[in-house]
């Protein structure tokens, strides 16, 4: 197997992953959350691809009242060790994992999260991940909602306190029994066949409503 199609993690990083799922599901039933819902709740019948900022991803255990109610739903995470941790993370939000990246086995991956969506399962994807750079939306997320025509719902999370991480995305870690809005935005639908132009339009009006979700202070 060649490096570019290796999938890595082992069992250190599923414990670290199962430590850290497990952490950031007990700090989220300590916070107020408010969820907003702008589209159909994620309990529809019909399955969508829901775009959550890379360092927001304690929203989704924050979310774990509104995923509860959810049809079987996966999120992509790399297929780095770090992914493996991810991975771990979010079997203890709920959802199952697709190993992949534009860096690797990327064109596996949107296999896999194509035959997902035809399964009528959700897909949460960190559309600036794995590695950035932050709050710039990479084309998966755009090229799977164009060739499977599956709407896109801007998974929106803001937290009133936080800490930061030193890291790529600024890690956003809540502050225990801070407040959280929660917003499921409007659904974003990409034609098919775009240009190579089109495609950029595109991609550029994702970005737009994601970036304007932001706090001001953290855009």
């Amino acid at each position: 197997m060649s490096k570019s199609n290796e999938v890595r993690g082992g069992w250190k990083a599923i414990a670290i992953g199962n430590t850290a799922g497990w952490f950031a599901v007990s700090l989220a039933r300590t916070l107020r959350l408010t969820v907003e819902y702008q589209c159909e709740g994620p309990s529809t019948s019909s399955p969508r691809l829901f775009a959550l900022y890379h360092n927001r991803m304690i929203g989704a255990a924050a979310a774990s009242g509104p995923w509860s109610s959810l049809r079987p739903g996966v999120v992509l995470t790399s297929a780095s060790k770090d992914g493996a941790t991810l991975a771990a993370a979010m079997e203890c939000f709920g959802l199952g994992a697709v190993r992949g990246s534009s860096s690797r086995r990327g064109a596996a991956a949107l296999v896999a999260l194509r035959r997902e969506l035809e399964a009528g399962h959700h897909v949460v994807i960190t559309p600036d991940g794995p590695r950035g750079p932050r709050y710039v939306v990479q084309p998966g997320l755009v090229k799977l909602a164009s060739i499977t025509q599956v709407p896109i719902i801007p998974f929106l999370v803001n937290y009133e306190s936080y800490w930061q991480l030193n890291s790529w995305d600024k890690f956003q870690i809540p502050k225990p029994f801070s407040k959280v809005q929660i917003t499921f935005g409007k659904e974003i639908h990409v034609p098919a066949d775009l240009g190579r132009e089109e495609f950029e339009l595109e991609r550029k009006k994702v970005e737009e409503v994601m970036r304007d979700s932001l706090n001001r202070g953290d855009r």
